[in-house]
């Protein structure tokens, strides 16, 4: 393990491991397509991921709050945008990009507002009585998701829910014998760009120093006249909400949702936080590319090791580095 990560340090540290482990699978895979093909389905699917378990590592690693419940935004995004999505289909069969990229961006901006609004209702009500309890916060949190996802069968029934897709996202290129679904790459770029706005946020703006202050010294930055109470809403809302948007990007992908949507993937999300490190936006998006890749070359490979992949990854990752491959400072 020393000599590992001895290597991994000279040759750029724990960022090659998705390349090492992208090299590795093309050896094993053979056929150069069907790799290509993979390596980016992989790549689409961590940066689904990603946006799901980026606002739990935030709220986790700055906050010190254990919320279990954060499966309940996961589902509701997915169903509030699947719900507009479904009451535009007449733009989605419109033939026209503009009015589909619309309704398209309509059903995320509802998902990230219900991700906002239920966030902060969240913070208030159910986390704030109990900051500094992990104990307290596992059992409310788990409650609380247990009721998220008995109302979602209550309002949208038990049995799986359609979710139109835009005519422009359908389909694949075709380039010679690879071929790269459209949705994969609207994901991948999606995801990109989320997470060049959160690293700007947190380490260009104003905002993102305070919080980072507010955390390592809460009493300092309110001597200052800072309300720390209100930085730490902000976070848990934004977190919300990008888990929201994580729901909806993976109802599209999905195209047929449950209410136990949010719970299925929320093993996914926390391996992938601490795999990343606990308040590490970088962390949480290697975490994720890894967890994408391993599980998409082991579902090529050996579909019965699929499901027990990333268990298996989070176990070797923590013996060799037990605080995540890039946690936070602070």
């Amino acid at each position: 393990m020393e000599q590992l990560s001895n290597i991994l340090g000279r040759m750029g540290g724990v960022n090659l491991l998705p390349v090492a482990l992208a090299a590795v699978a093309f050896v094993l895979i053979g056929a150069p397509s069907s790799w290509v093909t993979l390596t980016v389905a992989g790549l689409a699917m961590g940066m689904m991921v990603f946006l799901m378990a980026s606002g739990l590592s935030l709220v986790f690693g700055l906050m010190d709050v254990l919320n279990f419940g954060h499966s309940a935004f996961v589902s509701f995004g997915a169903f509030v945008a699947a719900t507009v999505l479904a009451g535009l289909s007449g733009w989605l069969g419109a033939e026209s990009i503009a009015l589909e990229a619309l309704a398209l961006a309509l059903a995320f901006l509802a998902a990230i507002l219900f991700g906002l609004v239920a966030g902060w209702f969240f913070e208030t009500v159910i986390i704030r009585p109990v900051y500094r309890d992990h104990l307290r916060q596992i059992l409310i949190t788990m409650g609380a998701m247990i009721v998220a996802e008995q109302t979602i069968l209550a309002f949208w029934g038990g049995t799986p829910y359609a979710v139109p897709r835009p005519h422009f996202l359908e389909g694949a290129w075709i380039i010679g014998d690879v071929s790269i679904e459209i949705y994969r790459g609207f994901a991948f770029a999606l995801g990109l760009l989320v997470f060049i706005a959160m690293v700007l946020v947190l380490n260009r703006t104003r905002i993102g120093l305070l919080v980072r202050a507010g955390v390592e010294d809460r009493e300092m930055v309110e001597a200052l006249g800072f309300r720390v109470d209100r930085l730490f809403i902000g976070v848990f809302m934004a977190g919300s909400a990008l888990a929201a948007l994580g729901g909806a990007m993976w109802a599209g992908y999905e195209t047929l949702i449950t209410p136990a949507l949010g719970g299925e993937l929320m093993i996914v999300v926390f391996i992938v936080v601490i795999i990343g490190g606990l308040g590490s936006v970088e962390g949480t998006l290697l975490g994720a590319i890894l967890v994408g890749l391993m599980s998409n070359y082991l579902g090529f490979l050996a579909p019965k090791l699929a499901l027990a992949s990333n268990m298996v990854l989070m176990v070797a990752i923590l013996l060799w580095r037990p605080n995540g491959l890039r946690p936070a400072v602070k």
